[in-house]
């Protein structure tokens, strides 16, 4: 009698991994803190504005992901879905900081947190990506679907700026460049932003093609 083995199943994460998955959200975590300590010393700093910010949100996304990954190390492909939506959440992060955000005040003055939360853990949360890739792979109509969590910030953004008279970033702010300079910027980030979910899937497929070769099958579900 022959025990049957499924070579798809989701190995388990080294233990190294792992390890660096906790130390890289204790830092990340670090930083969100320092951020609010700094700010409110300042009478104009706001919490829910703080919160606001894509950055932070993407940051905070990433504590919870890389402790659940390095104390549980889920297996499912539900998970890895989520972890590959939260790669592309930090590669954003990155790729809009260093084209549009450098020069401009974003609410972050400390230079080491400014690093950890808009260069470091977009970098760190990649390469997570790429040495410890999912084994099933993910549709390329399954990896849009990470946008729909920037479409849901653009949307709040846009809805409360008015309210509260703040925008968090100058290229969604419509009082400076007006609606229609507005609409056909969010129409190249929207393009721009499903070429990096497809590039971060495809990086994802090729790095579990190098590590499992032939063993890596496209995921039929995101049961978690």
């Amino acid at each position: 009698m022959s025990i049957s083995h499924d070579v798809t199943a989701e190995p388990r994460t080294p233990v190294p991994i792992r390890t660096l998955r906790v130390l890289f959200a204790a830092l990340t975590a670090a930083a969100l803190v320092s951020i609010i300590v700094n700010g409110l010393g300042s009478p104009t700093f706001s919490l829910v504005n703080y919160f606001s910010y894509f950055t932070v949100i993407s940051n905070v996304l990433t504590v919870l992901v890389l402790v659940v990954g390095g104390v549980i190390d889920p297996r499912s492909s539900g998970w890895q879905l989520c972890r590959g939506a939260v790669t592309l959440y930090m590669v954003i992060t990155g790729i809009i900081y260093a084209v549009l955000l450098a020069n401009i005040d974003v609410g972050v003055a400390d230079p080491w947190t400014n690093n950890v939360v808009h260069r470091i853990m977009p970098v760190i949360l990649l390469l997570d990506w790429i040495l410890a890739p999912p084994r099933r792979q993910i549709s390329e109509s399954r990896s849009l679907t990470w946008l729909l969590f920037p479409l849901i910030y653009g949307v709040y953004t846009l809805v409360r700026g008015p309210v509260v008279d703040w925008y968090p970033y100058p290229f969604l702010d419509p009082r400076s460049q007006g609606y229609l300079a507005l609409a056909v910027g969010l129409v190249v980030l929207t393009v721009a932003f499903a070429l990096m979910a497809l590039a971060v899937n495809a990086v994802g497929r090729l790095a579990g093609r190098w590590r499992y070769g032939s063993d890596s099958i496209e995921a039929d579900s995101t049961t978690v």
